[in-house]
């Protein structure tokens, strides 16, 4: 146990050390050296049951004065270190508020997905309506309603995705196109109809340069009273005008579609080297670019119109293709892949 005077000495010693001390944590380890459980103030209390109870008071009443006082210069030590430190701190971390911000990387709508956009764009400008349908279709309205019967090559395996559900193997599939939409559209709305279903469709084919499982298209439908192939001409050109350019032109050539009569393939100019024959083209000057037609009278039966009294036009286009030709996109795997170097050309 320590004397009166060794505890004086200790005080004084302390100030000193105290004054010396350059950081908080110095100051802390003082304070705990001073006045924790092993230091020497906390042994002499320990000790004040051994000795006489006048000697207790005078060095009780001793030890409280000095504990306070070594207290007492501590929190000022550690005051005047922790201000300094705070302001130290302010000094070179301080964040200059006029410097330009960090602005996070925007992202972009895909390239087939703009495209997507702008077509719709185009055709509700003029009074059609966006119509939409389940991906997962029935053999009904992706067949049947659309005159295309059980023998056409369309509805083999090799062709068509079919689902797992049901009692007949092939009564539900993964839809080969939008236009099962305009048959559900139809049996809903009476005429007149203006649609246009953009929409994934799927389809058996091995991935290659203009190939997936999976792409995109447009279907468009108009019925109404005497809609004729000039209608459908008309409102396709209208189309290629805005998407490729005043200047593009266009030609039909027959084809054969099970749910259109008469059936054509429309060409459009290659806006590459209009007309004159280049890569894109393959040297003829034109691109095939959809398919399209009059509506077959027994698709507007089936849906429940009377084709004595409307008529209408349908066309397919695909999405992708649409991209294709446009930005000269060599591949079709392109928009699939995760490539940043292609996709960010596109932003």
């Amino acid at each position: 146990m320590a004397s009166l005077e060794e505890l004086t000495e200790l005080q004084t010693r302390l100030s000193a050390d105290l004054a010396a001390a350059d950081t908080v944590e110095s100051v802390d380890q003082i304070a705990t050296a001073a006045l924790g459980p092993e230091s020497l103030i906390s042994a002499t209390r320990r000790g004040l049951r051994d000795v006489d109870p006048e000697e207790r008071r005078q060095l009780g009443k001793a030890i409280s004065e000095i504990a306070g006082a070594i207290e007492a210069a501590v929190a000022a030590r550690r005051a005047v270190l922790g201000a300094a430190e705070r302001a130290e701190q302010l000094a070179t971390d301080r964040y200059d508020m006029t410097l330009p911000g960090r602005q996070p990387r925007r992202g972009a709508a895909h390239l087939v997905m703009q495209v997507w956009e702008e077509v719709v764009d185009i055709f509700t400008s003029i009074g059609y309506t966006v119509a939409s349908g389940p991906e997962v279709e029935t053999a009904f309205y992706n067949f049947d309603a659309l005159n295309t019967p059980a023998a056409h090559p369309a509805r083999l395996e090799s062709d068509t995705l079919y689902v797992e559900y049901g009692d007949d193997p092939e009564g539900v599939l993964l839809r080969t196109q939008t236009s099962p939409v305009q048959a559900r559209w139809m049996e809903s709305h009476d005429p007149p109809v203006y649609i246009v279903v953009p929409g994934r469709v799927y389809r058996r084919d091995a991935v290659d340069a203009t190939h997936t499982p999976v792409f995109h298209q447009m279907e468009g439908l108009a019925v109404d009273d005497n809609i004729t192939f000039a209608d459908l001409r008309g409102t396709l050109s209208y189309f290629i005008e805005q998407f490729f350019g005043p200047g593009a032109t266009q030609r039909f050539v027959p084809n054969f579609f099970p749910f259109t009569e008469p059936s054509a393939e429309m060409h459009t100019s290659c806006h590459v080297c209009d007309g004159t024959g280049c890569r894109t083209c393959g040297g003829t000057g034109w691109i095939e670019l959809l398919g399209c037609g009059v509506v077959d009278p027994f698709v507007l039966e089936t849906a429940g119109y009377d084709p004595s009294q409307v008529s209408g036009f349908a066309f397919g286009v695909g999405i992708d293709r649409l991209a294709m030709i446009r930005y000269d996109v060599p591949e079709l795997r392109y928009f699939f892949d995760a490539d940043m170097r292609v996709l960010e050309q596109y932003r």
